[in-house]
């Protein structure tokens, strides 16, 4: 019975990444009557433009970017995305907008090349000029333009320190976004007076604009003082490169400097629509979740916090279905979206679906014909070639067979190693998409 849940589970999983495909997203969304683009409820006279160009980062951008070239063609003047090694340039074909590939996800000097050049083409842009940009999740790190005089090794490191200490993806991008000359509306200032439409597929919880990809083309609500009490919370300010500390301390509290913000006459030609997000992703899971057979639940695309707390709750539903039907009977199936963290304390490999499968395991050990799936659509999760893992009540006793603890995995943060040994990993490969993560509940109904 396991074996049959962990592929209706996969099957499940497969219909919300088939569903986060940025290339029917973007043509929901955007279209092309004759000489009029049609966008989030506005109008834009091609017949009036000197110009289009297509700029933008993220793991999904190429493959919005085919959408794109799609719809306007020849009348692409020119254009540059940063997006992933992974996801270029094999994987998609482009005719009109040329791929930089960078690192991910940490930023490395080809991001700032790339990103670089995208500033130029956005402040080179004249009033008659229509700039489409395209923003998907990756873009913080795939955007790479550190304000002087930190430096790219510098923003490295302080990446590499919020990663490790737990920040969540508000507080990563309000700091990205102060040590930046791109982010956090400043690339919609530097390509003001031009019309600048923005095309996203969120990755974030609540869809906050100015959150997804650090907000490059949104107004910025966060300030340098933000920035400095989020380092104070994880107690890393001592830890920060000097130059971090100076530029935190020399601009909080002044207006010079600060990103732009909600009301700023630059917005005015500026336009943000979403065409996908993780409550796609979690809608297509339902309905194939209905079509197999289960009462479907979708719990919340609203999941964050840290992973392995994340999973005992996940857990505790199971087992609440198991002993009484709630809140939905079996064969069931929970569907939860979102992104958690995890706090890095070992020196294992892993990501955060990983930990939250492998501390499922644990918490739901010895449970009958019960699975916890955890994985992120983009096709990566963490430093592995894996996007998540799957785990039923087997799984500790499977792993005990080959003389793994999996308590003691979870403590060095070991998720990959303990999965890879069972063959539950869940490896799709880059996926050209990125909506954030999904977690799935199975439980069927119980045998005689």
């Amino acid at each position: 019975m396991a074996a049959a849940l962990h592929r209706q589970a996969l099957r499940i999983f497969q219909a919300a990444l088939r569903a986060a495909d940025p290339v029917p997203a973007v043509l929901r969304h955007v279209r092309r009557e004759g000489e009029v683009l049609i966008a989030g409820g506005r109008r834009y006279d091609l017949d009036s433009v000197r110009n289009v160009y297509v700029i933008g980062a993220g793991k999904a951008s190429a493959r919005m970017a085919v959408a794109v070239e799609r719809l306007l063609g020849r009348r692409i003047t020119a254009g540059l995305i940063n997006a992933p090694d992974a996801n270029a340039p094999n994987a998609v074909k482009l005719r009109r907008v040329e791929i930089n590939q960078c690192g991910h996800p940490v930023p490395d000097r080809r991001g700032v090349a790339g990103a670089r050049r995208i500033a130029q083409i956005a402040s080179d842009a004249g009033q008659d000029d229509l700039i489409v940009c395209l923003i998907s999740g990756g873009a913080s790190a795939l955007l790479p333009l550190p304000a002087p005089p930190v430096t790219l090794a510098e923003k490295q490191a302080v990446t590499q320190l919020l990663l490790h200490c737990g920040a969540n993806i508000h507080e990563m991008n309000c700091v990205r976004k102060h040590l930046s000359l791109i982010k956090g509306g400043q690339l919609a200032r530097l390509a003001y007076p031009a019309t600048l439409l923005t095309l996203i597929l969120s990755d974030v919880i609540g869809d906050d604009l100015d959150v997804i990809g650090s907000g490059p083309t949104a107004p910025d609500p966060t300030t340098f003082r933000d920035a400095r009490a989020i380092f104070e919370k994880y107690r890393i300010w001592n830890k920060l490169p000097r130059a971090v500390r100076g530029r935190i301390l020399s601009m909080a509290g002044t207006a010079t400097g600060e990103t732009p913000k909600p009301g700023d006459r630059i917005f005015r030609k500026t336009r943000n629509v979403i065409v996908g997000s993780n409550a796609l992703a979690v809608d297509a899971a339902g309905r194939e979740a209905r079509r197999l057979g289960f009462h479907t639940l979708v719990l919340s695309t609203f999941l964050e916090g840290e992973a392995r707390e994340a999973a005992r709750v996940h857990a505790s539903i199971a087992k609440e279905i198991r002993a009484s039907g709630r809140p939905v009977k079996p064969s069931a199936c929970v569907i939860t979206g979102g992104e958690t963290t995890v706090t890095v304390r070992g020196k294992g490999r892993g990501g955060r679906n990983q930990e939250f499968a492998l501390a499922s395991a644990l918490a739901i050990a010895g449970l009958r014909d019960t699975v916890i799936l955890s994985a992120g659509t983009d096709g990566s999760d963490g430093p592995t070639s894996a996007a998540g893992a799957i785990a039923d009540g087997t799984t500790v006793a499977r792993a005990e067979a080959l003389g793994r603890n999996a308590a003691a995995f979870l403590a060095s943060n070991d998720s990959y190693s303990f999965f890879d040994a069972l063959g539950d990993l869940i490896e799709t490969g880059p996926t050209g998409t990125n909506v954030a993560d999904i977690q799935l509940i199975l439980v069927s109904e119980p045998r005689p």
